[in-house]
């Protein structure tokens, strides 16, 4: 298995000929977060599905899911269908948390998340937040956007954790794992390894004159503290546009 990180929550999983992304930016601004850490994501290939993890708009790009070609399967949130349909006007296959589907010869099974699964605050446009573990030859979790929760205990036994560590301003709302709070759900889930994603790569302008050491210090907050939460776990700080290929 290889997974590429290629900013925020946008992840490529490729394995036995199968690739998935996850929570495609494939833009380099969204709304109001105008500045982009790291090279735009390039893919050589298209991929063979797309899943979302939930609604918000840094997780479920309109613009960049109407790049991708039609033979590419989008898999969303239960809920989530029709408000992606009437947008994409293409095939959305939805999903809930204990269920699985196969994607080439991967299978993609939906895990809870602890987080908001509406469009906005305001919406009525709703569906529960998902996170994703990918089985093939390794089996990895993605986490899109959580808080902590016990079940996480239940994801495994994984040999890789795809982990949100912050987000895209200098706090954080209910909903979300600062880096202690994501070394913690390590210690819970006792991945082999890790990679810090939600972090470092989209900032509304001025963001990085208030607090820039949210912007560029997350993910080796989040490495010092699972070496003491979660020992047997081996983390990887990437570099937006930086692989790793999963081993034993």
């Amino acid at each position: 298995m290889n997974i590429t990180w290629w900013g925020h929550a946008t992840v490529a999983v490729a394995d036995r000929g199968t690739t998935i992304l996850t929570d495609p930016v494939l833009r380099n601004r969204l709304a109001h977060l105008q500045r982009r850490r790291g090279p735009r994501p390039v893919l050589d290939t298209a991929p063979d599905a797309v899943v979302i993890s939930h609604l918000h708009g840094d997780h479920c790009d309109l613009p960049s899911l109407r790049i991708l070609p039609r033979s590419t399967q989008i898999v969303a949130p239960r809920g989530a269908g029709a408000f992606l349909r009437s947008r994409l006007r293409r095939e959305i296959l939805e999903i809930a948390d204990g269920e699985s589907v196969e994607v080439g010869s991967l299978r993609v099974r939906a895990v809870p998340a602890a987080h908001d699964g509406r469009r906005n605050p305001s919406s009525r446009i709703r569906a529960a937040a998902l996170g994703y573990v990918f089985e093939g030859t390794r089996t990895a979790w993605f986490g899109g956007d959580t808080g902590l929760f016990d079940d996480m205990k239940s994801f495994g036994p994984l040999d890789l954790a795809l982990v949100p560590v912050w987000g895209w301003g200098w706090t954080l709302g209910a909903g979300h794992l600062d880096p202690a709070a994501a070394a913690e759900a390590m210690r819970i889930i006792n991945p082999a390894q890790a990679v810090p994603i939600h972090w470092g790569t989209l900032w509304p302008v001025g963001c990085g004159r208030v607090r820039p050491d949210r912007f560029h210090r997350p993910g080796d907050e989040f490495a010092a503290l699972t070496a003491t939460a979660a020992p047997n776990t081996d983390v990887h700080v990437l570099a937006p546009g930086e692989s790793l290929t999963v081993t034993a």
